[in-house]
């Protein structure tokens, strides 16, 4: 009897080996497969982001020690003339390129759906080619284009007109046009492509019906298109209205070493640049930063409810 008892205690030590059971083994590998993204959003995106929010309210220059001046940077910025003058010129140039490539992008994705376009896969592909074509590339033909020699290609085009040569590096309004047209030129294509793919999601039964019914092509793309297009209109209305607003590349590349000393197309994140890394001021360039974090939440809450009130007014009226 007694050795009995001790193998019963000794049965009932045995620890369980089952840990974890397979819900939860699930649960951990999928959060493992996700871990990467999140490991690498914290390190790239939150960090600066934070850090950033934290500087603003410091007066540093990058090597002396940090000195809390509370709100004095933010005072500092919304009292600078250059900052506002970059916030009008960024507003300026992002709808004078924005606006218009949203439009024709419609227009040219409704054109490479149709039925009787030979040559459809060649046009798509060199409709978006300036959307991945080198950004050194594109300056070095508007550098050409845009020239300031009576001889350029869009001086000629204005002679034909009657007008003047312009002094497109120069002049106010001759970079703000030049920079625009190069933002269209270049992102006109990427909005292409997410309108077609948006245009071949909707049936064709209803392109046939409006046929038969007696439907032009223009009203099928204002009553059926439009209407159906509109999440992907919203898509591309808040990426480009977020790319307008951090304009950098295109007007820096254009202008060369000179963009930063002239105030004819400085935008809010050259203005930023400026103060970071040739002023080094990184309590004002923070505090910029922040200030434009808060005028993008604002633009795109406005394009949303402009779209959401437009979407509700054609409902009501149908």
């Amino acid at each position: 009897m007694p050795s009995t008892k001790v193998n019963l205690n000794k049965e009932k030590n045995v620890p369980n080996k089952r840990y974890f059971s397979e819900e939860k083994k699930d649960m951990i590998s999928g959060y493992m497969y996700i871990a990467p993204f999140f490991i690498i959003f914290a390190l790239v995106g939150l960090y600066p982001t934070i850090y950033s929010i934290f500087l603003a309210f410091q007066d540093w220059n990058g090597l002396s020690p940090m000195e809390f001046v509370g709100l004095e940077n933010f005072r500092v910025v919304l009292m600078d003339d250059l900052f506002w003058k970059s916030v009008y010129n960024t507003i300026v140039i992002g709808l004078m390129g924005t606006a218009p490539q949203l439009v024709i992008g419609i227009i040219l994705a409704f054109l490479l759906n149709l039925g009787f376009l030979k040559f459809k896969q060649f046009f798509r592909v060199t409709i978006f080619m300036p959307y991945i074509t080198s950004m050194v590339a594109v300056a070095l033909i508007f550098s050409v284009l845009f020239s300031n020699h009576e001889s350029s290609m869009a001086n000629y085009v204005l002679g034909l007109f009657g007008f003047d040569p312009v002094d497109w590096a120069t002049s106010e309004w001759g970079t703000k046009i030049a920079i625009s047209i190069m933002v269209f030129w270049r992102w006109v294509g990427y909005n292409t492509i997410i309108y077609l793919a948006g245009i071949q999601s909707i049936s064709n039964d209803l392109y046939e019906a409006a046929t038969i019914d007696g439907a032009n092509k223009f009203q099928q793309l204002l009553y059926i298109t439009m209407p159906l297009l509109k999440p992907f209109i919203l898509l591309t209305v808040f990426f480009s209205t977020v790319g307008a607003l951090q304009l950098f590349a295109e007007p820096t590349v254009f202008l060369g070493s000179s963009a930063f000393t002239r105030d004819e197309a400085m935008t809010v994140v050259m203005y930023l640049y400026r103060d970071a890394f040739r002023l080094q001021s990184f309590g004002t360039a923070s505090a910029t930063a922040v200030i434009l974090l808060f005028i993008i939440i604002i633009a795109a809450a406005v394009n949303l409810l402009l779209t959401n009130r437009l979407g509700r007014k054609k409902r009501s009226a149908k």
